[in-house]
């Protein structure tokens, strides 16, 4: 059975844009994986704690060294990672907030990525931990910046999972929302088309 991890890091929650993409892909990834198991995270219903130095020292002590408050910090990475593990699928829901990715995403990103845990060191480098993995991005934004110089997401999103072992992963881009109506209509229409793609070569 396949498992879907859902994450949504809109402001909005449901409402958002790219809240609304993912979950048309989800649908049509449950229309043809109809025994498939979805877990859903919304960062802001339910936010991840920002970094801090409780956290860190957390993940870098030996579990029966930590204290109460480490202990904690630790229980909750754990849990993410634990969902992120577990599935075969990622989703992420990408709005961009002042040319770049949301905190509470960056937040999310801080606890997953553990040294000993979701990659590890060697003489040649890091190497992720979280393989066969497939990522399906969908990226929400007012203006229009793919492929320029402003668009910091994309490439940090992509260099990130690839740094945990998600070297598969796919984008989809609805860009220029905020720049009236027609552009707008024109562009979810397009994501929503690429969507229908994506779940069909998911099946394939």
């Amino acid at each position: 059975m396949s498992t879907l991890l859902r994450i949504d890091s809109s402001l909005f929650s449901a409402n958002g844009q790219s809240s609304r993409l993912a979950s048309d892909f989800v649908a049509a990834w449950q229309q043809r994986f109809p025994d498939g198991r979805v877990l859903h995270r919304d960062l802001a219903a339910e936010p991840v704690p920002h970094l801090g130095a409780v956290q860190f020292q957390a993940f870098i002590t030996p579990p029966e060294q930590r204290d109460a408050a480490q202990r904690e910090a630790a229980a909750v990475s754990d849990a993410l990672i634990d969902e992120l593990r577990t599935a075969d699928v990622l989703v992420i829901g990408l709005p961009m907030y002042n040319f770049g990715v949301p905190s509470t995403l960056k937040a999310w990103f801080d606890h997953i990525a553990r040294a000993g845990v979701t990659f590890k060191y060697t003489e040649k480098g890091a190497v992720g931990l979280l393989t066969g993995k497939k990522a399906y991005v969908f990226a929400a934004r007012g203006g229009l910046y793919a492929g320029t110089p402003a668009d910091t997401q994309t490439a940090y999103v992509r260099d990130f999972l690839r740094f945990l072992g998600i070297a598969d992963v796919e984008f989809v881009f609805a860009e220029g929302l905020a720049m009236g109506e027609s552009p707008r209509d024109t562009a979810l229409a397009g994501a929503r088309e690429r969507i229908g793609e994506l779940a069909d070569e998911a099946v394939a």
